[in-house]
This record gives structure tokens, C-alpha cells and sequence, in this order.
């Protein structure tokens, strides 16, 4: 690892009147929530009890059983990892909340089907991953960071991520440089593993395209200063309601085409000014990909 790397991953805590500061325990979902609207953020890991969320999503349904189903591909014996397994593993890790109906459901296993054996005749077989749906963990100065990455690979001598999407846009390599998420993997699993990783993937299985980028320590270190910051801004926000200020105006809301596919477009003021989206919207774009439309990526569990 170059010094570069090295200082930022240092944990040094901060201290306010000499007192130890606690790490900011985050994974990219938390830091991605309050970078999209801080308001989101405040609904989904502040306010307790909890606001109801909306119904659950179609589109989250189908990217994790694409994610399950690959991650119990890679499970089986090498001998029994081909396409003619891929039915039954997809059937075994199907999520079948948000559809519009039976219709809908079927159509959308049999496109995911399509998708994985795609994918999967791309794939060696006899080549096992460094891990699969690995939990990678570090601490900065700020941060106490973990997350689940769905694969990282050995090549050579260095680590590579890989994330699968399922989302009805092709990804590019813009999207892959510009990922926060995918950079705290690389940094993290770097820390993890004691092995070079730089070098980012987004699989996208419907059109079995990859967009990469490679990192730089230079690269790295400001998408860890970035994610500091960003919990450099939580912690301060809390700070602020705790003393009394206004939770809305402490975790304001970001208003943006995002806000129809909020789980809390109903609680949010903003949110319910903006048209509601069905669940099942987002896959019956993807079962139609000439429709109109914004495309939504599904949210990663963590």
C-alpha cells in the first residue's frame, strides 16, 4: 500500500475539549442516503420510531434475486456450475414482493433467467472469487466503514470489485470512476485482504456490458476524504437537533426525480407534491426498454 493510501486509512480520532470522538459507522448505503437528501437519511437511520415506509419495490425484488442466485452459482461444486442450474437457483432465491401481478412476476423471472445464463457463459467456471457477497471493513480518521461487495476477483497479483446491476441503463466507465461506493470497496478490501485492488467493475447483466475504471491512490484518497466529509455533515446535523434545532432544517430535503421512488415520498412534504410511482413500474421498463422513462437502479442491501 503507498503512503498516500496508507495516512488516510490511519485511525486517528478526533477530539473535541480532549474527549475521544466516536468513528462514524457507515456502509455506502448510509453515506449515498444523505448525499442524495438528507432528509431520506434523517427518515431512514434518525427518527425513531422509524416513519412507515412505502410498499416494497418490484425492482429491489428482482436485483436481489439476481444477486442470490449468482452468489449460490458460485456456491455449487465447480462440475455443477452451468447454465441449466441457473432456473432452479433463481427459483429458490426469488423475491416476489412489488409486482403488478402473476403476469408481470413470470415475465420478469423468465428476463432474469435470460440474464443470468448470459452472464454466466462469460464466466470460468473453475475460477473461484476471492470472495463472494464479502463483508470488507476499515477505519479511517472519521469513518468505521463496512459493506458488502458481491465479488471480488484475483488477477495477477491485485483485487479486483465487482458489482453486479440490474437497472435498465447501460453503465459506463464514468459511472464506475465516479462510483463512492466502489472506491470504499477497493480501499477497504485493500485493507482487509493486504493485497492491491484498484481496479472497479460494474457488471451490468441486461445488455452483459462492464464498465471499469481504474484507481489511483490519489483517486481513493479523495473519495475517502469525500466520504468523510459527508459524515463530517451527519455528525454535525445531529449534533444541531440535539441542541435543538429543527430536524427539517437540520436534514433538509433535496427535492429531484428520485423523489417518486422514495420510500418515504409519503411522509416527506416535498415528496408527497411529487407523483407517486407504482412498485412494479421500474420492471415493466425493464421487460419494455422502449418505454418512456427514467430508469431506476435497485437499492443494495447491506
Amino acid at each position: 500500500m503507498t503512503e498516500q493510501v496508507r495516512q488516510a486509512a490511519v485511525p486517528e480520532q478526533l477530539s473535541i475539549g480532549g474527549m475521544p470522538e466516536k468513528l462514524f459507522v457507515c456502509t455506502p448505503s448510509k453515506l449515498g442516503a444523505y448525499e442524495d437528501c438528507p432528509r431520506r437519511y434523517r427518515y431512514q437511520y434518525v427518527d425513531r420510531p422509524q416513519p412507515p415506509k412505502g410498499p416494497p419495490w418490484a425492482h429491489n425484488s428482482l436485483g436481489a434475486s439476481v444477486h442470490t442466485a449468482l452468489k449460490n452459482w458460485y456456491a455449487l461444486p465447480v462440475e455443477q456450475r452451468t447454465t441449466e442450474a441457473l432456473p432452479r437457483l433463481l427459483r429458490g432465491t426469488w423475491v416476489s414482493d412489488g409486482y403488478r401481478d402473476g403476469e408481470q412476476e413470470r415475465a420478469a423471472f423468465d428476463v432474469a433467467v435470460r440474464w443470468l445464463e448470459s452472464y454466466v457463459e462469460t464466466l470460468d467456471a473453475t475460477d473461484d472469487p476471492v470472495g463472494v457477497e464479502r463483508v470488507v471493513a476499515t477505519r479511517t480518521a472519521v469513518l468505521a466503514f463496512n459493506g458488502r461487495v458481491d465479488r471480488i476477483d484475483r488477477r495477477g497479483e491485485e483485487l479486483v470489485i465487482v458489482d453486479y446491476k440490474t437497472g435498465r441503463s447501460e453503465l459506463t466507465s464514468d459511472d464506475a470512476r465516479g462510483s463512492r461506493a466502489l472506491a470504499l470497496y477497493a480501499f477497504a478490501a485493500e485493507r482487509t485482504m493486504h493485497r492491491r485492488c484498484r481496479r472497479v467493475e460494474l457488471h451490468h447483466l441486461p445488455t452483459g456490458t462492464v464498465a471499469a475504471h481504474e484507481h489511483t491512490d490519489d483517486t481513493l484518497r479523495r473519495h475517502v476524504t469525500r466520504a468523510e466529509d459527508t459524515a463530517r455533515d451527519i455528525t454535525a446535523a445531529e449534533r444541531r437537533v440535539a441542541a435543538g434545532e429543527d430536524p427539517d432544517a437540520a436534514f433538509p430535503t433535496a427535492p429531484s426525480n428520485r423523489c417518486g421512488w422514495c420510500d418515504w415520498r409519503r411522509t416527506c412534504p416535498a415528496g408527497a407534491g411529487v407523483p407517486e410511482r407504482e412498485p412494479w413500474e421500474s420492471v415493466q421498463r425493464a421487460l419494455d426498454p422502449s418505454g418512456p422513462g427514467e430508469p431506476v437502479q435497485q437499492q443494495k442491501s447491506e
